[in-house]
This record gives structure tokens, sequence and C-alpha cells, in this order.
């Protein structure tokens, strides 16, 4: 395995195929069953690890953000990654005051409590997909807002990649996995996979043929309940994310909020 630092060390055979896997350290089983598929679907694999500080708003979480370097080397060996890109934040952004947007699909939701986030995520990514050049790139459904945006993006200015997006990987209890679930408290760890039992039971009883305005306004108070501060509980066509009533192919259940300190988001594809 090789750990690179610079752009101009990515090396790549235009004739192998290379699956890449964005991330920002902190590794995670969810990581790794990324890692996983690209293995099996490419000739090699290359994995960024680098903290996005454009992604950051003012008062969140960017110096405290885990950075495990050693630890998420040794899975990706163990892994058996070919390429781990590693840049620092000059590296990547010395003299770099431009920056990509995704309008309205970026202005909602996430877009709407984190301004600025998606701006920083579509430009870090489109800057690491062009200095890797990767035949495919992978990315989890965790972060469903984002695949949506970057899937716009990359058809909008015509990037050569095929994006994969692949199911959220949970723990047996149902709590998605997620490099900040470390900071959650034992009694948060327990209260949090009420999160996923009830945007599973929306989706159930969406498709049993509820009312979605009354179904969120009970999930959204059950979570309330456990002990969440809600950003957001909402039924949205995951392709527009605009909010939708009827059952839908394209439907999807998406929540954020904070247990003390952490805060979570999650989402439920209704599946018809």
């Amino acid at each position: 395995m090789r750990l690179v630092e610079l752009p101009n060390q990515i090396q790549r055979n235009v004739s192998e195929k290379l699956g890449f896997v964005p991330t920002m350290g902190a590794l995670h089983a969810g990581h790794l069953s990324l890692i996983e598929r690209a293995k099996s679907e490419n000739d090699r694999v290359a994995v960024s690890i680098f903290v996005n500080p454009k992604q950051f708003g003012p008062r969140e979480d960017f110096h405290r953000y885990p950075r495990p370097l050693e630890a998420d080397l040794a899975l990706c060996e163990k892994a058996g990654v070919d390429v781990v890109f590693h840049p620092s934040v000059e590296t990547m952004y010395v003299n770099c005051p431009t920056s990509i947007s995704v309008p309205e699909l970026g202005d909602r939701y996430e877009g709407t409590f984190r301004p600025g986030h998606f701006d920083g995520v579509a430009t870090v990514v489109l800057k690491l997909l062009n200095i890797v050049s990767p035949t495919t790139a992978y990315f989890g459904l965790k972060d469903l807002q984002q695949c949506s945006i970057l899937a716009k993006m990359v058809q909008d200015l015509n990037v050569n990649v095929k994006l994969r997006f692949l199911e959220t990987l949970r723990e047996g209890d149902g709590l998605a996995m997620s490099s900040r679930n470390r900071f959650l408290s034992a009694e948060e760890r327990t209260l949090a996979p009420i999160v996923f039992q009830e945007l599973r039971e929306f989706s159930t009883l969406m498709k049993n043929g509820g009312d979605s305005a009354k179904l969120l306004i009970k999930t959204q108070a059950r979570i309330e309940n456990s002990g969440f501060v809600v950003d957001y509980v909402d039924y949205i066509a995951r392709t527009t994310f605009t909010p939708i009533s009827e059952l839908s192919i394209d439907g999807a259940i998406i929540f954020a909020g904070r247990i003390g300190t952490t805060r979570l988001i999650d989402n439920v594809l209704i599946l018809v």
C-alpha cells in the first residue's frame, strides 16, 4: 500500500479500473464495506483521508473531528487498499478561492441548518475526483442529500466518473454507522437507535396506506420524547429533495437532530 500526500504522486494506468472511496478518516465498517465493493469491481482501489475544513461551519466540530491516522492506515492495509491519498489542507486549498455550488438541492434541509456545507462537499469531491481520476467512486447512502448533490454535480459538469451509492451499514441495534457515534455517551448510545426504529416504522405504515402528514408528526414526537432535539424529519423525493405526500418509488424519510452534543443524520428509503 502506498501513502501519498501530493496530487502529482497519484499514478494510474489508463487501461485499469480504479475504484475510489473518499473519506474523512475515522474509518469504520461502513467505509470498509465501500472498499470491499470497490475491490470487487476494479483492478485497484484508492482511498482518500482528508478532514475537509470547507464543509464545517464556524460553530461545528472541525477541530474535534477524530483523526486516528495510524489506525486508519492499518485498516486500509488490511482491507487491501492500493493507494491512500492523505493531503494537507494547504495542499488541497493553496490559492483556491473557487467553490462549487449545486443550487436548490444544496439549499434545503442540511443546507439550511449547515449553510455552505454542501459547497464545501462538492468542491472537495470534485477536486479529489480530478486528482485521483477514478473509474468509479463509492459513497454511502446515509448521507442521502450529499449523494443527490454529487450525482447532479457529476451530471451537470460532465465529470467522467461513475458513482456508486451503497446501502447504509448499521450496528446490530440499527444505529447508522458514523464516525461521530464515538462522541455518544453510554446513555445516548442506548437511546440513539430510536431514530432508525421510528423511520422504519414510518416506512412500514406509509406502505400500508398511512397519511404521511400525520405519521411525520407522530414520528417526530416519539424521537423528541427519547431525548433528541430534532432539526427536521420529512418525507421527500430523494432525487429532488422536495417534500412529497404520496407513496412513491423515489420516496425517503430523512432525519437530522442532536442528542447531547452529537448531531446525527439518517434516512430510510421507502421501497415500493
